[in-house]
């Protein structure tokens, strides 16, 4: 571990950019599809590299929270905004997709609320941007550490596996979101990079943003 001031010193000039949170993709102007993120674990890591000198910028989906101090929030609703803020927030040194955006959205959007029985019709769903695999196989402006995370129910690591090498992410963070990992307070990862495997055991989130950031610290103290 490093100490305050060196870790200080490692993230001060760092630009770090954030998605958190879920984004919500209208069907009318009274529904929605989304998830159940709540945003708690983003907004953790968000704090402690703002803590420790991060230039940080946070690209949030809805949610409750209140935004960390000396945190750039920028508030989006859907996958199409929410990649738009980080195309926009470029260039960047790191880039931590924790956000859980929506896979799909209604091919329209109704203007007024729609009957019941336009359902069928309005549900048509059609794929929303892969905001970390556009990311993370940039030409220009690539951060130089893409950092992904991936929800599961089942299968975690063999299906995390695959998502980073899919995605083409630097590392990725697995979680089992089986339980309330998405809406409560703990959390557990598994960080897949190129090189190991490490198993974080369930904590606090805020407990987990702080490895994160240690993780960051030493791999960007050798760059």
């Amino acid at each position: 571990h490093f100490e305050p001031e060196a870790r200080m010193s490692v993230l001060k000039p760092r630009r770090i950019v954030i998605t958190a949170g879920p984004t919500l993709e209208a069907i009318d102007p009274v529904r929605f599809l989304s998830n159940r993120s709540s945003g708690k674990q983003g907004y953790a890591i968000a704090e402690v590299l703002a803590q420790r000198g991060g230039d940080v910028v946070l690209i949030s989906g809805p949610t409750c929270l209140d935004a960390p101090e000396c945190v750039t929030r920028i508030g989006v609703e859907s996958a199409r905004d929410m990649f738009d803020a980080v195309e926009n927030a470029l260039p960047a040194d790191v880039f931590i997709a924790v956000a859980a955006v929506a896979d799909w959205r209604p091919e329209t959007t109704s203007s007024l609320k729609a009957d019941k029985a336009d359902a069928h019709g309005i549900l048509k769903l059609v794929q929303n941007p892969d905001i970390l695999h556009a990311i993370s196989n940039r030409i220009e402006n690539r951060p130089a550490l893409v950092v992904g995370f991936a929800a599961e129910t089942h299968d975690v690591l063999s299906r995390a596996r695959a998502k980073r090498a899919r995605k083409g992410c630097d590392w990725l963070l697995a979680n089992d979101v089986s339980g309330d990992a998405m809406g409560g307070a703990d959390n557990e990862i598994i960080l897949i990079t190129d090189t190991e495997e490490t198993h974080w055991p369930r904590c606090a989130k805020s407990k987990i943003a702080a490895r994160l950031a240690d993780a960051l610290e030493a791999k960007l103290s050798k760059a």
